[in-house]
């Protein structure tokens, strides 16, 4: 029972950080493309912006499972080679850590997880975010950018486009043979082609 009372506490608080990082992520990637996504964003778009990152790609998704895993079996990880000093020092792990009763012993492995879990999943999602702003900001720049969208607006308009990402309200997209992002309403659009 205490195992459950412990997850029910701890489940709405890992989301709430799960949407923290996000947050970080979007922004980071939108900064270095010039744009205060917060300004751009309801809160639907908030809410969902760490599922959205973590099913963008197969790799981000198997990188996330696989940490989770890990971080799954870490307690008794810790548990059988606390004593080694090398664990010690990677996990800042107390060195009188031994004269614990074993209850509490497992109750400081969990904490030393949910820290390492804490601390891994912002370096993944920040990671993530400087890299894709990165590498979108330099295709930018230099017109590497694949241009296999085009825009349809209400107005008969149409653009080809490299579209960069959407959200519930806005398109944000570079039209061919140009370098800035533009930023489109969604309900300016007539309907979005990929060819």
């Amino acid at each position: 029972m205490k195992y459950i009372e412990k997850i029910e506490i701890l489940l709405p608080l890992g989301y709430l950080y799960l949407i923290i990082v996000g947050i970080i992520k979007e922004s980071v990637f939108f900064y270095q493309l010039g744009i205060n996504i917060l300004k751009y964003s309801n809160i639907m778009d908030v809410l969902i912006s760490p599922i959205a990152t973590l099913f963008s790609h197969i790799i981000v998704f198997i990188t996330i499972l696989s940490f989770f895993i890990f971080c799954f079996y870490l307690p008794s990880i810790l548990y059988k080679n606390g004593h080694k000093k090398w664990i010690q020092k990677v996990f800042e792990l107390k060195k009188n850590k031994d004269d614990l009763p074993e209850n509490e012993l497992k109750n400081y492995y969990l904490m030393v997880v949910i820290k390492f879990l804490a601390i891994g999943l912002l370096s993944i999602f920040l990671g993530y975010g400087t890299a894709e702003g990165y590498i979108t900001s330099n295709k930018i720049k230099n017109n590497e950018l694949k241009f296999n969208h085009k825009l349809n607006f209400n107005t008969g308009e149409s653009e080809d486009i490299c579209l960069l990402e959407t959200n519930s309200l806005y398109y944000f997209y570079v039209v061919k043979n140009e370098t800035t992002v533009k930023i489109a309403p969604i309900s300016a659009i007539k309907y979005l082609e990929i060819k």
